[in-house]
Formats: C-alpha cells, structure tokens, sequence
C-alpha cells in the first residue's frame, strides 16, 4: 500500500467523521428543542386553551391568537402566491438568460435572506405610520398590515420554488408545443404551469410555514389584541407574539400558555411540512 494511498483513505475517514458527527450534533439539537416543546406543550394543552380568549391568570386561553395567526398568515399567503408565481414564471419562461432576469433573481435571492424585522419596520413606515396620520395620532396597527409584512417575507420563497420548478420543465415539452403552432401564453398555463404545479404548490406550502412563526413583523404591524378580532382592519393577536410577550412574563401560567402556543405553532408547521414531502413524493411516483 502506498503512502499516497494510505494519507487519501486517513483523510477520506477523517472528513467523514467530521461530518457524520457535525450532522449527529445538528440533530441533537434539533431533538432537544422538538422534545422541550412537546413536552412543555403537551403539559400545558387544555380545552380553554381552544376556547378562551387571552386573558392575565390561569383561566386564560389562546383562541384569539389563533384566528388572529390564521387570517394574518392566510392574507400574507393570499397576497404573495399570485405575485410570486407570476413572477417566477416570467423569470423562468420570459427573462431566462437575460441581464434583467439574473438581476431580479439576484436581488431576489437578498430578500429571501433579509431579517424579517426588517419587512416589519418598511410596512410600518408605509402603512401603520402614514395611516395613523390619517387618523390624526390614533394608532392603526392591524392585522392586514401584519398580513402585508408576512407576504413579504414569503414572496421571495414563491418566486425562488416557481422559478426553480418551471427551469425543470423538460425543454422537449416546450418544443413539441411550438412545433404544433400553440401560442406561448398558452403553453405556458396549460402545459408548463400544470407540469410544474406540485413542485409549485410545495413552494406555497413551505412559504406559509415559513412566516407562520415569525414574531418580529407582528411586533411592529398587528401589536396584538386582548379580545377576539375578525377586521383585519383592527388590532389581531397572534400565537409567535402571544409566545413572546407571555414567555417574558414572569408568571408561571403565562409560561404555560407560551408553551402551548409553541407546541400548537409547531405541530402546524410540521403538518405543513409532511404535506409538501407528500405532494412532492405522490408527484414523482405519477412520473415515474
């Protein structure tokens, strides 16, 4: 055996431990938070938890923060899926290979990465601040304006999976529709976008999951509610804000109830991360 030989299989065994105990580290991690939630959750789950609203003290419950965290994070779902597959489509179908196109995917790509307290303080110049002076000095934070906030964070998210979906296409697909005389607009919605949509909705998916915990925004643009909120026009509690401000309380059952929103954001998350693997996991069975 030689001497090069030996050193490639010591340094080969050498970067695979590394590795192997990097990735054992990351999901030690990961199943100490995932045990500490449930844990903590579970111990703290009650049926007024489902069906009071906020209130200081043991007799407290989390239902207004819920529907707050539901028609927040669908109106943030709602505004950004039609843009950002519009837009990824256009990126991927009409400016691939163009200057312009790798210029928005670019800046794109800076936003996916942007703190999201950031998003929270521009739709808290640009809605909250301007509207309140409207209003002569009342304070109008609101849901819609939560809402807002979130598309932003999840818009990048849609653009990036759309783009990155359609890309996949296979070209052939595209070439035997123009070679039938079928108008680009048409290929594009019937044949690419239909080919692509499991890939696309999955991006939806994980869009929602990925702002359905963010706090930092709601701090600056829904500020919370005591009390049960349909407008979206009002004030609106929700869970990641609920979680933050009872797990700075220093009372026990506040600590309880955070947990529980925790656990109950957690679960949702994770559902709604076992329904993209499943989409996407149906998808390629059909393919193959």
């Amino acid at each position: 055996m030689s001497a090069l030989y030996l050193r490639r299989r010591i340094t080969n065994a050498v970067a695979m431990s590394l590795s192997m105990l990097a990735t054992l580290v990351g999901l030690a991690f990961l199943a100490w938070i995932l045990w500490e939630t449930l844990r903590q959750g579970i111990g703290a789950l009650d049926l007024k938890l489902f069906t009071k609203v906020t209130a200081y003290g043991e007799d407290g419950g989390l239902l207004n923060s819920m529907v707050g965290s539901l028609i927040i994070n669908f109106i943030g779902i709602g505004l950004a899926t039609p843009i950002g597959v519009l837009a990824g489509t256009w990126l991927a179908e009409y400016a691939n290979r163009t200057r312009l196109g790798e210029s928005i995917r670019f800046l794109n790509d800076i936003l996916l990465s942007a703190p999201s307290i950031v998003m929270g303080l521009f739709v808290y110049t640009i809605i909250v601040l301007p509207s309140t002076t409207l209003t002569h000095g009342s304070t109008t934070f609101s849901g819609f304006a939560g809402g807002v906030a979130l598309a932003l964070i999840a818009l990048p998210v849609i653009v990036r999976t759309t783009d990155e979906m359609l890309r996949l296409v296979p070209s052939t697909l595209r070439e035997a529709a123009l070679s039938l005389g079928v108008p680009q607009w048409k290929l594009t919605l019937q044949i690419l976008i239909r080919a692509a949509r499991s890939g696309i909705i999955t991006g939806v998916l994980l869009a929602l999951a990925r702002i359905s915990g963010e706090t930092a925004p709601l701090l600056f643009t829904a500020f919370g509610n005591n009390y049960m909120a349909f407008n979206p026009m009002d004030k609106m509690s929700s869970l990641p804000q609920i979680i933050y401000q009872y797990a700075n309380d220093p009372g026990d059952a506040m600590h309880a109830l955070a947990w529980a929103g925790a656990f109950v954001v957690t679960m949702f998350v994770l559902l709604l991360s076992l329904a993209s693997r499943l989409i996407l996991s149906r998808n390629k069975v059909s393919h193959d």
